[in-house]
């Protein structure tokens, strides 16, 4: 009975996981560039009191056997990576990628940081940064004189100076991928970086090679749906209560056994 309630626990314990993760991404859900998680579940270790296959006899086997599993546990979580709906802002530094990939940021310390947060501004020198400062990579100076910034769809990056006819060209914004997204580690702020489980960062030009494209005056909006995880919510409720109400029913059959011997 006291394994009973070890495994009970450890269904309390993985459900109150998953429900951290649905909290987390209803709280994300007007983020932009969000992508929501999931939590992996796998079961523990069984005991094995009859090996299937022993012999019964000289000619027969146990079919089956006894193994008695101990219970689950959280195998991982990981950011799901489909794409969010796209929403016209007529902003002229929002930017949104249609498709794989991400904007390449340098982070406070000069390490390589990833978002698809697209929101962009400009800053008292001219750079192209991230809500937080962080400058947009490759780095981009707007000059002081620009009237219109405009970006293509392959990430070419050109301004109207006033006084000028012809468009000042000012540099190309890449666009990074990885061989397996869900390995990056998300740092807070939009932001993640690469891991050995996520593969080096491939630079490519957008719209090649299986990268998204640019669409400025646009932002990427959570891909989290919210009828799906009030949905989830609802069942890992009810799977904690279930585990719970173990506890309660191994508890009263110890209570019984011990009131009885």
């Amino acid at each position: 009975m006291h394994n009973a309630l070890m495994i009970s626990k450890t269904g309390m314990a993985a459900q109150d996981a998953k429900m951290t993760a649905i909290s987390n991404n209803l709280a994300n859900v007007n983020t932009v560039g969000f992508k929501r998680d999931r939590v992996v579940f796998e079961d523990l270790f069984y005991s094995i009191e009859k090996q299937a296959g022993t012999g019964t006899d000289d000619l027969n086997t146990h079919p089956t056997g006894v193994q008695l599993g101990n219970g689950v546990r959280v195998a991982g979580t990981e950011k799901v990576f489909t794409q969010g709906n796209i929403d016209n802002t007529t902003q002229q530094l929002d930017f949104a990628i249609v498709g794989d990939g991400f904007f390449q940021i340098e982070g406070p310390d000069g390490e390589a940081m990833y978002t698809r947060n697209g929101q962009f501004q400009v800053n008292s020198e001219g750079v192209i940064v991230n809500s937080q400062g962080y400058a947009l990579q490759p780095e981009i100076t707007v000059p002081d004189d620009a009237t219109l910034i405009s970006v293509t769809q392959d990430g070419q990056v050109s301004a109207t100076i006033a006084g000028q006819t012809d468009p000042e060209d000012l540099g190309e914004i890449t666009l990074v991928k990885f061989m397996n997204s869900a390995g990056l580690v998300a740092k807070g702020g939009n932001l993640f970086v690469e891991t050995e489980a996520s593969g080096e960062a491939m630079e490519l030009a957008a719209g090649s090679e299986g990268v998204g494209v640019i669409k400025q005056g646009a932002l990427e909006s959570s891909n989290v749906q919210v009828v799906e995880e009030m949905v989830d919510m609802i069942s890992t409720q009810r799977a904690y209560e279930m585990s719970a109400k173990m506890v309660s029913a191994a508890d009263e059959m110890l209570q019984y056994i011990a009131n009885h011997t």
